[in-house]
């Protein structure tokens, strides 16, 4: 893993969008699923590891607000919703995991339906699926799972839409929304040289970097809190943005504290309240919020849907800044 591959790997994010909304055009790869789900189900089990988990997580919440009974469950639990044909399973099998993914799926098979998203068609994981849903795009070199994070979340998005759970943005169709996040991608790749040191110096030069999103947004906080963990070896931890409030600012009375805020939330300006207070600072990512030290802004940032496909990219940027800095 160097940081030259994840950055030629973040390059190939808006390339990779669009083919991804080019396919989707043309066949939905869950078009079977009226056949394999009669009603609708009584229960969603979305499984999955590392990022993929946290694509998972940010799914199960999307299709929670539609009503339906939805959970993002670790593949290594004991126990989850039980097998039968009332429970839909879902596995991204993403990044690794395979092992607790399979054990999991053990359980199910033969009794419940499984959907199977992948970014490897003879993954061990794809024998069990009912349906089998082809990231589409061709693997990482860094092995930072960024682009699969990103292509796993916009396929669980989209079956999200076909369970009944519609974006949340100006757009009721996907495919226009996919499209609006590969320009969003490129605009903040396009611009890195413009905005990417002004954040950097805000953030501080190998100092730990906090991640704070809203509920509906957690796992942005969750994805760039791992991969500025994984490429340049920063101490990070992931909070939603009112939680902060009772939980990570104990850190920041203890610490020189360091944040990306993804903004959205209502509680945007306590988080910055309380953070300055403790004299901490924070780049806001997104949208404006009084006392930050910098502000990332990109196309189509006001849309929720789009911000959560593409608010990641900004900590995987300045992964990969901090990862060249330090020659590897």
């Amino acid at each position: 893993m160097t940081a030259q591959l994840l950055t030629a790997d973040l390059a190939g994010m808006p390339g990779a969008l669009n083919a991804l909304a080019d396919r989707l055009a043309r066949r939905d790869p869950f078009e079977a699923l009226p056949a394999l789900v009669d009603d609708e189900p009584a229960g969603i089990v979305l499984l999955g590891t590392g990022s993929a988990r946290h694509a998972c997580e940010a799914a199960a919440h999307r299709l929670r607000r539609a009503g339906l009974g939805a959970t993002a469950e670790h593949p290594s639990a004991e126990g989850s919703l039980p097998p039968g044909p009332a429970t839909l399973v879902v596995a991204v099998a993403v990044g690794g995991g395979l092992r607790e993914l399979c054990t999991a799926l053990d359980r199910y098979v033969g009794g419940s339906a499984i959907i199977v998203i992948t970014d490897d068609a003879n993954s061990p994981a794809a024998r069990y699926a009912d349906i089998l849903a082809p990231l589409g795009a061709e693997p990482e070199k860094s092995g930072l799972n960024c682009r699969g994070h990103q292509l796993a979340l916009a396929l669980l998005l989209h079956l999200g839409h076909r369970l009944g759970a519609p974006p949340l943005g100006g757009s009721a169709d996907l495919v226009p929304t996919l499209r609006r996040s590969a320009n969003a991608s490129a605009d903040l790749l396009e611009r890195a040289r413009a905005w990417v040191p002004g954040a950097a110096a805000a953030l501080g030069d190998g100092a730990p970097v906090h991640a704070v999103a809203p509920a509906e947004r957690g796992a942005s906080a969750e994805q760039a809190s791992l991969v500025l963990r994984q490429g340049p070896v920063l101490a990070s931890f992931a909070f939603e943005t009112a939680e902060w409030s009772h939980t990570g600012r104990y850190l920041a009375a203890v610490s020189d504290y360091r944040a990306l805020l993804f903004t959205g939330s209502h509680y945007d300006e306590r988080f910055s309240e309380h953070l300055l207070q403790l004299r901490g600072r924070f780049v806001a990512v997104g949208g404006e919020v009084a006392g930050a030290a910098d502000t990332v802004r990109y196309l189509g940032d006001a849309d929720p849907d789009v911000a959560l496909l593409t608010e990641p990219l900004v900590a995987e940027i300045l992964a990969a800044h901090w990862w060249a800095a330090r020659g590897v």
